[in-house]
């Protein structure tokens, strides 16, 4: 755990690293770049939503419940219960 967490923070640095070694008009475009991409996947998540409500279905089938000792045609050992009971020697 420690191995990996030596790993992280390392590889960490190395990005803070070549971040900073950037010239700050590219840091601006690398920022706009992620800042589009996030606009981009939010109006993508958000059109998807609004398409999804307006073509859903709101019928929902109601049915009665029924009881499975109601069930006809099924004998009464199959309601039994399935596990075996355990038995002491």
């Amino acid at each position: 755990m420690n191995k990996l967490r030596a790993n992280i923070d390392q590889w960490l640095e190395g990005l803070d690293k070549n971040w900073e070694a950037m010239p700050i008009k590219r840091q601006h475009q690398v920022i706009l770049y992620f800042f589009a991409a996030y606009v981009l996947l939010t109006a993508v998540v958000i059109f998807n939503v609004c398409r999804d409500t307006v073509y859903a279905r709101n019928n929902i089938a109601l049915e009665h419940i029924e009881s499975p000792a109601s069930a006809v045609g099924k004998s009464p050992t199959s309601l039994q219960d399935t596990l075996k009971p355990i038995k002491k020697k």
